[in-house]
């Protein structure tokens, strides 16, 4: 079963979880696993249409992928990492 990293931005709704075992054949049902098990994670990764948020970037195994793979496969081995890109000033 893949893994979801998620970063301490994200973690409100896993209540400090930092990895999140799913069961998941892609990387957007990875992240729907999240949410069934911790609502209110969609929001903070995908937008209203299901695509990725803007300032979000995710990784399978340290690898960034792209925006639009959010249909890529994703083995039983597989860490999928969400990186929150928060900008400050």
């Amino acid at each position: 079963m893949p893994i979801v990293l998620v970063p301490e931005p994200y973690r409100g709704p896993t209540r400090g979880i930092g990895e999140v075992r799913v069961e998941a054949e892609d990387v957007r049902g990875a992240l729907l696993a999240v949410e069934a098990a911790h609502p209110g994670f969609q929001e903070l990764v995908l937008d209203a249409k299901g695509g990725l948020h803007r300032f979000v970037k995710l990784f399978v195994n340290e690898e960034q992928i792209d925006h639009a793979a959010l249909d890529m496969p994703l083995g039983e081995e597989d860490r999928l990492g969400v990186l929150a890109a928060i900008a400050g000033g």
